[in-house]
């Protein structure tokens, strides 16, 4: 990824769903206008999920996302229906593709995305060698009470009408989420204290303090930044407190320490869980670390896969803090990437990172899950605001 891309989990993301051999990766490079996807005659040559980013003229940057057919049969089928099913969580607009008159699959899926709140567009594909495609039509708009699409992905014909629809089902808040909200506004000075760890390799600063930098430089505020063990010299050359500092979680109770009373703080965990999930509900979840006991079980999810390393908040630092309350034999889960549990209820508390990897959507169906299951659930630099007493100094 160049400097200059947008990062696939701030793209829309637009899935494909159908049976094997419905056409899905036809379609998929007809609206990339690339062979993104394999293209056979051959039933289930997608097997796992493939993405292609793009930009789509009046929306902008989004990611389409081409799944397995959902009747795939055996062992291996199964599996790869799973990835289907899971790519349901990260789906903004979905198209729905049919390729017959029994519709049942179809019916299930539609429903599990309807569940879900998700826009769903439904197509009649490979129009070009269908000789009752107006009977089918028909037929799927009395099922699903929506008309159909007619397209052929071969000859490009209903690609233009793909890209109206989706348009047309675009969510209303869909880029109106900010990192910052309204912290802070032109001209505030923001001073960020960012810790350069064994997580920042040199020469290099993670996603979130770009993101957020580029936000506040869109926003015209004024941005200093420093390192935390310079935090008092910065502060003593400033020719005024800043209107808010934000920092990293682990040095949270450092920095609020040595903070200018009029200054707001908050972390770029606590201001990613607002952009990507649910804040309220993560502040709310965090008094369930009071009532935690060495016989409860914690949840630590983590959007990135990477190796363990020495200085790593999650798998180091954050339960080490929770020890440290609870007592030493707090059992303690660590999950990365997309292995997040299904049944959350052997857990008294999830702790979720950030998610700058990860699309809100997918944040969101996660809080969901717990909400559904009764789990609190929070986030790194909440869960360490609650941890060090400074929660409610906090910002979001």
């Amino acid at each position: 990824m160049s400097l200059t891309d947008t990062l696939n989990a701030n793209r829309l993301h637009i899935a494909l769903f159908g049976k094997r051999n419905s056409g899905k990766s036809s379609l998929i490079n007809a609206l990339t206008g690339q062979d993104t996807a394999i293209v056979s005659d051959t039933a289930g040559t997608t097997t796992d999920l493939v993405s292609k980013a793009m930009e789509i003229h009046g929306i902008g940057p989004c990611l389409f996302i081409d799944t397995p057919g959902f009747d795939d049969e055996g062992e291996l089928g199964e599996m790869r229906i799973a990835r289907t099913l899971k790519a349901i969580e990260k789906t903004d607009i979905a198209l729905l593709l049919c390729e017959d008159d029994a519709l049942s699959c179809e019916y299930e899926m539609w429903k599990q995305l309807k569940e879900k709140n998700i826009p769903v567009i439904l197509i009649l594909n490979k129009m070009d060698i269908r000789e009752n495609a107006v009977e089918l039509a028909g037929h799927m708009e009395q099922q699903f009470n929506i008309r159909p699409l007619l397209v052929s992905a071969k000859e490009g014909t209903g690609i233009e009408e793909i890209r109206q629809a989706i348009l047309e089902k675009l969510p209303s808040d869909f880029g109106q989420q900010s990192i910052t909200g309204a912290l802070v506004a032109e001209n505030d000075l923001v001073l960020l204290v960012m810790p350069q760890d064994i997580q920042a390799p040199k020469g290099r600063l993670i996603l979130p303090q770009v993101q957020t930098i580029r936000e506040l430089l869109d926003k015209k505020c004024l941005v200093m930044t420093c390192t935390t063990d310079k935090l008092s010299e910065t502060l003593q050359a400033l020719a005024r407190p800043p209107k808010l500092i934000i920092t990293d979680s682990q040095v949270f109770k450092t920095v609020y320490e040595q903070k200018p009373e009029e200054s707001k703080l908050t972390s770029f965990s606590v201001l990613f869980a607002g952009y990507k999930g649910d804040i309220h509900y993560y502040v709310e979840s965090a008094a369930a670390i009071e009532s935690l006991t060495e016989s409860s079980r914690v949840l630590i999810a983590e959007a990135c896969t990477h190796a363990p390393l020495s200085e790593d908040i999650g798998r180091v630092k954050l339960p080490h803090l929770l020890r440290k309350k609870i007592g030493e034999k707090l059992p303690i889960d660590i999950v990365s990437g997309t292995d997040f549990p299904q049944d959350l209820t052997p857990y008294s508390l999830v702790i979720h990172c950030g998610a700058c990897m990860f699309n809100r959507k997918y944040v969101l169906s996660r809080i969901e899950r717990a909400r559904e299951q009764h789990i609190p659930m929070t986030n790194y630099g909440v869960a360490i605001a609650y941890l060090n007493g400074i929660l409610n100094q906090i910002e979001y």
